[in-house]
This record gives structure tokens, sequence and C-alpha cells, in this order.
């Protein structure tokens, strides 16, 4: 076993102030913050003092209360700058492959539309046409229809006009994104969309956004599989996999959703 090593115990327990601060939904009292972070108000006291020195928190003067302070944010901002998605998704991603057994990948908004950036092929080989710069048609694909559900119009338009040599084309490309209109709006609602059997006959797909503290999509991530060893019910252990990682994924980029997303 790795040596454990030893730290201030101080700055533990003065850590716990700003655990219980982070987890709450607003400003808090001195006798809330203490009881959350299960020392008497006294001691409590002492901590907050100096992190209002150092400006990790703040005390609002006619309330009473305290907050988050200027460095924090700062911290805060600094660390999501610093950020790689892909790289984070990716090692979520290899996990993912692991437990599932199926194949998985990772796409980006790209100029074309959702394009593969990293495709893990499991040891139960598909016959897809995925690799690193596919890219995935917005209408039949779990992943192009996680990026319909959530790309502005003139996202969506301007990788139409890309992918779409003739105005015909163009405008049978809107078309179908049109008919599956209510299909976008149950994505946006659980935050998950499945391929079956469709675009590529005899493969399934999962497919979930991972949003970042901004609340944009900035990828998806996807697994897929032989129709014969991949469930497609909402409920099934693959889906909720799925999303539970771009959940994990998007804790990760300091997404804060008001409201869980669950699989029905």
């Amino acid at each position: 076993m790795a040596k454990q090593q030893r730290g201030i115990q101080s700055i533990d327990v003065g850590g716990r102030l700003l655990q219980a601060l982070t987890r709450s939904d607003g400003a808090m009292m001195l006798k809330d913050i203490a009881e959350a972070a299960d020392m008497p108000p006294a001691k409590a006291h002492a901590y907050l003092v100096s992190f209002c020195k150092l400006g990790l928190m703040e005390q609002d003067a006619v309330t009473g209360r305290y907050d988050l302070g200027p460095l924090a944010l700062e911290l805060g901002l600094v660390s999501l700058n610093r950020l790689d998605a892909v790289k984070i998704a990716s090692a979520e991603m290899s996990a993912l492959a692991s437990r599932t057994g199926q194949s998985t990948a990772i796409a980006v908004w790209g100029n074309y539309g959702p394009t593969i950036v990293r495709f893990e092929q499991s040891v139960r080989p598909i016959h897809v046409n995925m690799r690193t710069g596919t890219v995935m048609q917005l209408h039949q694909t779990a992943t192009g229809k996680v990026f319909a559900a959530y790309a502005t119009r003139g996202q969506i338009d301007a990788a139409i006009a890309a992918t779409s040599p003739d105005a015909k084309q163009r405008v049978e490309a809107r078309q179908a994104l049109a008919v599956i209109a209510p299909e976008l709006a149950g994505i946006r609602e659980r935050a998950l969309a499945r391929a079956q059997g469709n675009p590529v006959p005899g493969v399934n797909a999962f497919s979930a956004p991972v949003f970042d503290y901004t609340g944009e999509v900035v990828l998806a991530i996807t697994a897929l599989g032989p129709a014969a060893e991949f469930d497609t019910t909402w409920s099934s252990p693959i889906a909720r996999d799925v999303q539970f990682t771009a959940q994990r994924i998007s804790a990760r980029l300091g997404h804060r959703p008001t409201e869980q997303s669950l699989v029905e």
C-alpha cells in the first residue's frame, strides 16, 4: 500500500468549511456553516476570519452571511481554463469500454458537424465506418442526434451547408431533422440518445452529452455494439452507464445541473 502522506491538520480542518460552503446553494450564516463542517461556531469563526483576509471567503456586512470570495472565484476560473475536456473524457471512455465490453467514441462539434476525435474498438469487432475525423449524421446516429438536440440553428445550418453540396440536399437534411424534432426533445429531457440498427444494420448505440461550466455541450460520449448483445431499453445497465459517465465528465468540467437527469 502507498504510504499515506502527512498533511497539516489545521488546513484539513479549515478545508471542511470551504467544502461546506461549496456544497450549499448560497451564502451561509456562521452557525449553519459550522454545523455543516461539524465544528463549534467559535472555532469555525477563527478560520472564517483568516479565509476572509485571504479572499477565499467574504462576509456580507448587512446579513453577516459568508460566501466564497474573489480568490476562490479566481482559482476556480484558472482551474476550468486549464481543463482539457477530451483528455478527461478519454480516461472515462476507456473505463466505460472496459465495464461494458462495447466500443466507445468521443465526438466534438467541428466545421462539418459532430466529428469523432477518439474511437476505441472493443473485443467484439463491429463493422462501422468510424475513425478519427469521421463526421456523424445529425438525424440518424446517436452521436449526431445529441448535437442536433442542443446545437443552435446557426450551427446546424452551417454544418448542413458544409456537408450538402446542393440546395435540394440541404432542404432534405432540414426536413429530416424536423421529422425527429419530438425525439430531439426527448434527448434533452433525459440527456441520452440512442440508435437501433440505424444507420448501420445490426449495430446499436447510446450517446450522452457532456456539458461544461457554462452549460454548453462540449462533446458527446458514445457506446456502440452488436444489436444481439446491446440492450437499447432506456433503463438498461449500458444506458445508465453511458449517462452517468457523461455526468461525471461534466462534473469534472464544472457543470452543476439545476436538476439531475435520470434514465427512465
